[in-house]
């Protein structure tokens, strides 16, 4: 059955990915990104199912204005796909602390904005769809990712709170963990390498810089097949509450996931008997 698609950040990599599937398989798309025209160019011009239009995550008059264009456009929005997102490389300590919240202004609080602007649409309707773009940086924590892990490590808590909220509404929510998958996130239009600043990173930064650009465009991960799972998801009666995408993503969220078990085990005798009426 047709849908309305809404995706963000549809301008390249696996946003274009994702609109030229949904158009191809008949849904009415949605495609923004911050500068629409430069969009529409990629996605090879006017179309009858396509609307273009301008959206900065970042921005939640943007959000509202995009949401409504949409809703003017097509009636109704039946899905978000929340893909827009960038990353700023570096370690913790080499990280500028505005660089930091413009991490999570985009990969967190643009999320929020774009689906606190389409919610009212879905829930007027009882029915819809929010797929996010997370990350395994979101479940497993990694040196140089300091300011990526936290952006999506708070998209999950979000997220996971959100399908409580909205699932009374017939809203359902996925979260999408991708490993590494060649979707244009380590090109320099997305992300933002760290100068060396301090002697005692300055080696491992040049060199981790070296190693991350040198693995751009070898991921082994399809960006073209993730947007295929992507649209079947959305098509599903009952969607997955989370989807790990790549043979690394499954790998590293079950080690992630052995982890916190033998955590919990060895926490059990201390941890386990902090309650009030625990003898001391």
């Amino acid at each position: 059955m047709s849908k309305v698609i809404f995706v963000t950040g549809a301008g390249r990599g696996l946003g274009t990915d994702i609109v030229r599937q949904a158009l191809a398989a008949g849904h009415q798309v949605v495609a923004t990104g911050r500068r629409p025209e430069a969009v529409e160019k990629t996605l090879g011009g006017p179309q009858d199912n396509l609307l273009t239009t301008k959206l900065d995550v970042t921005s939640l008059d943007d959000a509202h204005a995009a949401a409504q264009a949409a809703v003017d456009r097509f009636g109704r929005i039946d899905v978000l796909i929340n893909n827009a997102g960038n990353f700023y490389a570096g370690f913790f300590e080499e990280i500028a602390p505005d660089h930091m919240r413009r991490q999570i202004e985009t990969n967190l609080f643009g999320p929020m904005n774009v689906t606190r602007a389409v919610l009212p649409f879905m829930r007027s309707k009882r029915a819809g769809h929010v797929i996010t773009l997370s990350s395994i940086a979101g479940l497993v924590g990694a040196e140089f990712n300091a300011a990526y892990a936290a952006s999506k490590f708070g998209v999950e808590g979000w997220m996971e709170s959100l399908h409580q909220d909205i699932a009374p509404y017939n809203i359902h929510t996925t979260i999408v963990e991708p490993g590494f998958f060649r979707t244009e996130l380590l090109v320099d239009a997305s992300t933002t390498w760290p100068e060396p600043t301090i002697d005692d990173y300055a080696e491992r930064t040049t060199a981790t810089v070296e190693a991350w650009k040198s693995i751009n465009g070898q991921q082994p991960g399809d960006p073209a097949k993730l947007a295929h799972a992507l649209l079947t998801i959305a098509d599903q009666e009952r969607p997955p509450l989370r989807f790990l995408a790549g043979a690394d993503a499954i790998e590293g969220a079950t080690a992630k996931a052995r982890e916190l078990l033998a955590q919990a085990e060895a926490s059990r005798e201390l941890g386990g008997s902090l309650s009030h009426d625990d003898a001391a």
